[in-house]
């Protein structure tokens, strides 16, 4: 393992990220959604939207959403008659979740604090493992896409959707002006947190590649791995399967 770690652009020991990534979340819980629909104008709910239909949740099946949060992933998958298990390791988010789940009368989800590195659950638990704009956030992202690997049955599925950057000409451009000028200050007007936007801004651009990322979660285990991307690679749907 590095003595180091990404937290932005920042360099920092595994401890310290850990720690300051919940301080992050822990400080925009509340708000976590109203940005959402403010960064990206409505979008993420049509993200989410595709994202659950291409990971096709099923009646009865045992659903591990990992940094789940704010419950969005896991009411879609509900809806399907999932069995959804959503778990953080920021107990706030979850908060904000159960409480999103309780004024929507969404029944049956259990909510769970963990961390993506070292889940308490036994081997071979779950039929599929989701989550969606979390992996970048984890210390050590090997790690979390082992533990993921080890949960699910065989024949289960991995699905994970994630920033990256754009290769799209002239977009490119925007998209990078808009990610470290505009979201911080949005975060400020809004949630009154200028820095944890401006850093969620730069783990985008701390992550690996989606053919990086792609050959870490092959490195983990799964095969038939698949990259779709949306906004050609903003936004990218990763999938695998435990054979």
């Amino acid at each position: 393992m590095s003595d180091t770690v990404s937290f932005g652009y920042e360099d920092v020991s595994p401890d310290e990220k850990t720690a300051r990534v919940g301080g992050v979340f822990s400080n925009v819980a509340a708000k976590y959604d109203v940005m959402n629909d403010a960064m990206s104008g409505g979008m993420h709910r049509l993200w989410k939207d595709r994202f659950v239909r291409r990971m096709k949740p099923q009646p009865g099946e045992a659903i591990l959403d990992m940094a789940g949060g704010t419950g969005d992933i896991a009411f879609r998958m509900a809806a399907a008659g999932a069995e959804v298990v959503v778990a953080d390791i920021n107990q706030d988010m979850l908060d904000v979740g159960i409480e999103r789940a309780m004024e929507r009368g969404i029944d049956g989800l259990s909510w769970s604090c963990q961390n993506a590195e070292e889940l308490t659950y036994p081997a071979a638990q779950f039929d599929a493992y989701t989550i969606v704009f979390g992996i970048r956030n984890v210390t050590y992202i090997d790690k979390a896409l082992r533990e993921a690997h080890r949960v699910l049955k065989y024949g289960g599925r991995f699905y994970c959707m994630e920033f990256s950057t754009t290769d799209w000409p002239g977009f490119k451009e925007i998209y990078d002006l808009y990610s470290h000028r505009l979201m911080p200050k949005i975060g400020k007007a809004i949630a009154n947190d200028e820095d944890s936007y401006r850093y969620l801004a730069e783990s985008i651009r701390r992550f690996p590649q989606p053919p990086v990322f792609e050959g870490m979660i092959r490195d983990a285990g799964f095969t038939s791995t698949r990259v779709e991307p949306i906004l050609g690679g903003a936004v990218n749907i990763h999938s695998g399967w435990k054979i």
